[in-house]
């Protein structure tokens, strides 16, 4: 709900200020994808690698978030949209102080992440991290697909709980296909190839 008694503050210092100061472009870098599908494991990899090509990143994980900014929420659709809601407001200030933001969360609506990408417009890059459902439940990291199955989890994404693939997401990376050490380059070239670094 918008409060007419607020009004967006004006600053002398803007986006393209930033960025020229960095000497890169602040972006986000979204990825979506089931649990166990590589997202974590992908970004922390590309963040590690911009780091030391001097770039100034930041990775935002959706367990990390929930154990602060987004503690009071559960696994409810509602407060699932609030999640994204959030953190699609922290990743636009992160871009917008010319930082390269990666985002690593199953984000499992179309619609939120539409939301989000409406928000950030030519910064948002969606990435989604595809890998069959069997295949995640074999790496299943964190035991939560066998947690899931036992019904000791409510909310779960791709079992009691949908995921939405993207439409059309900027880059795909086959897990099952491609290494990490693939997906990494793909996403750097692509950063590349669209001056962003």
């Amino acid at each position: 709900m918008k409060n007419e008694n607020i009004l967006k503050h004006k600053t002398k210092i803007h986006k393209e200020d930033r960025e020229n100061l960095l000497k890169q472009k602040g972006c986000v870098l979204w990825f979506t994808g089931l649990s166990g599908s590589g997202k974590s494991t992908i970004a922390s990899k590309i963040e590690y690698n911009l780091h030391k090509m001097e770039k100034l990143t930041y990775l935002m994980d959706g367990d990390n978030i929930r154990l602060g900014l987004n503690i009071d929420l559960d696994f409810s659709p509602e407060s699932r949209n609030e999640n994204i809601r959030r953190i699609g407001e922290v990743s636009l200030l992160f871009a917008d102080c010319g930082i390269i933001t990666l985002v690593s969360f199953i984000s499992p609506y179309r619609a939120m992440r539409n939301s989000v990408r409406e928000k950030i417009g030519q910064s948002f890059i969606e990435i989604f991290v595809k890998a069959d459902i069997n295949i995640c439940r074999q790496r299943d990291p964190k035991g939560l697909y066998l947690k899931a199955d036992k019904g000791e989890i409510d909310e779960f994404t791709g079992i009691s709980a949908p995921y939405e693939e993207p439409l059309k997401p900027e880059i795909v990376l086959d897990t099952e296909k491609m290494s990490v050490d693939e997906s990494v380059e793909k996403v750097i070239d692509y950063l590349k190839k669209g001056y962003f670094i």
